[in-house]
């Protein structure tokens, strides 16, 4: 424990004077959902991914841009069968518009784990996406506002905490671990919100009206809110990072026999190899086998 904190106490040092670069939230609103046109025997996947086209924004070249809908293309070719590719930021709207229908799902590794069984899916992981940086992982990071006089998180009590829902993992469990590694007494009932904009907004605005204030944001939503004009450049600070958490991962659902999903796991795992659609999804090396839960 003394090592780990060590380690947390040196990045906090070392993030305490940097400002928190560009960067919006984790969903842009959307207009009314229209269910989705599904072909007769299609392989319906639903995309989750907040960093996906058709759920973030083009704010930030090059990121945040995933072309699912070529992905859907490639995935045909694979399994013989047509693709639909049904987008959706939570996992039920997502079914609304796919009229239930499911057989693939990608996004959060650790949403679409804690919200499949509310909607009575049964969800196998297949494989685990890359980042550009070749990561499979995120973190999250507490932030609070630029003048603030905070620069570790040991510095943080008597503030308002702002966590992310508990399917975030990286906002909320791997977030409070952090904080209470610090010595922190972090609340059994935890201040949240729902995305990374609102709670970037609540530490600048409730900042300026004199109050002590922290947010834990997604790191992969730290490109995106200075980026589409959320806050404004510079505005936040990062004194801490959780340990890192899977990012986004492909799960197959009941609704898939074993040589179809078998079948699918071999589609996703060959995409690194394929440059074009690497490139479109925003991928080094495509979908890798998960890592080994410990």
């Amino acid at each position: 424990m003394a090592a780990d904190l060590s380690r947390r106490e040196a990045l906090a040092t070392a993030l305490a004077l940097t400002a928190l670069p560009a960067a919006r939230g984790d969903e842009k609103p959307k207009p009314a959902e229209k269910p989705a046109v599904i072909p007769e025997n299609a392989l319906v996947v639903l995309v989750m991914d907040p960093l996906s086209k058709d759920l973030s924004c083009p704010c930030v070249s090059g990121y945040g841009q995933r072309d699912y809908d070529k992905f859907g293309k490639y995935l045909a070719g694979k399994v013989g069968r047509p693709v639909a590719v049904v987008y959706g930021e939570s996992l039920p709207g997502a079914l609304k518009k796919s009229e239930g229908k499911a057989h693939l799902i990608i996004g959060k590794d650790s949403v679409i784990r804690a919200t499949a069984p509310g909607a009575k899916l049964e969800v196998t992981q297949l494989a685990a996406l890359t980042g550009k940086d070749g990561k499979t992982t995120q973190t999250g990071l507490v932030c609070v506002a630029a003048a603030d006089k905070a620069i570790t998180p040991a510095d943080l009590k008597g503030y308002t905490i702002y966590f992310g829902n508990a399917a975030a993992e990286e906002k909320s469990a791997a977030a409070v671990q952090a904080l209470k590694e610090f010595g922190l007494e972090v609340p059994a009932r935890l201040d949240t919100c729902a995305t990374c904009s609102e709670g970037a907004t609540k530490v600048v605005e409730e900042a300026q009206a004199g109050k002590k204030v922290a947010a834990v944001i997604s790191s992969y939503a730290q490109p995106l809110l200075e980026g589409c004009g959320t806050i404004k450049k510079g505005a936040l600070r990062v004194i801490a990072e959780t340990d890192p958490v899977p990012f986004i991962a492909a799960f197959a659902t009941g609704s898939l026999t074993a040589a179809e999903r078998d079948a699918v796991r071999a589609a996703l795992l060959a995409v690194g190899k394929d440059k074009d659609l690497s490139a479109a999804i925003e991928t080094k090396a495509g979908f890798i086998e998960p890592a080994k839960k410990k």
